[in-house]
């Protein structure tokens, strides 16, 4: 018997046009890894005792694995808004927008607002349900941000908001 777990607090439903095809690209994969790990793990029930059949054990696992990703694209993919294009209010910030902030040592710091299935913190970007990009949504240069962390308050200031990349 599992613990429980109370559900998982609601992501945004934005995305990228190319975050969306890379999910529906990973969908498809997922099916065909299913079935090249279906046909293994048939050829290892095939092979007589289970309980002591690591193959069979690990095939099993991994065909879970499969089967819940695949569970959570077909529900995600449906209810997911495709923000292709920029804001009518490029002075704010929105989704998809790059801010470069200044933090209080006068450091830059720029990241990408973005849906939460396309999250990359080493590439900058971040999800639009983080508490940073919450702290940003709608300031506009040289307004002060203040986030909440598990350092203590920090303070940023916006230098800059671009959307001149594609969405």
């Amino acid at each position: 018997m599992g613990r429980y777990r109370p559900p998982a607090a609601k992501k945004s439903p934005y995305i990228s046009a190319s975050g969306f095809d890379c999910l529906q690209a990973e969908l498809k994969q997922r099916w065909q890894l299913r079935k090249e790990v279906t046909a293994a793990l048939s050829a290892a029930a095939a092979e007589g005792d289970r309980s002591e059949n690591a193959e069979y054990i690990y095939r099993k696992k991994q065909l879970r694995e499969i089967d819940y990703r695949i569970r959570y694209l077909q529900k995600r993919l449906p209810e997911l808004t495709i923000v292709d294009k920029p804001p009518a209010a490029i002075d704010q910030v929105f989704f998809g927008a790059w801010v470069t902030l200044e933090d209080e040592q006068g450091k830059s710091h720029r990241y990408r607002i973005m849906g939460p299935d396309e999250l990359d913190p080493g590439q900058g970007l971040i999800s639009i349900d983080s508490p940073m990009a919450q702290a940003m949504m709608k300031k506009k240069v040289e307004d002060e941000v203040r986030v909440q962390t598990p350092a203590g308050e920090q303070c940023y200031f916006i230098l800059d908001i671009d959307y001149s990349e594609k969405l």
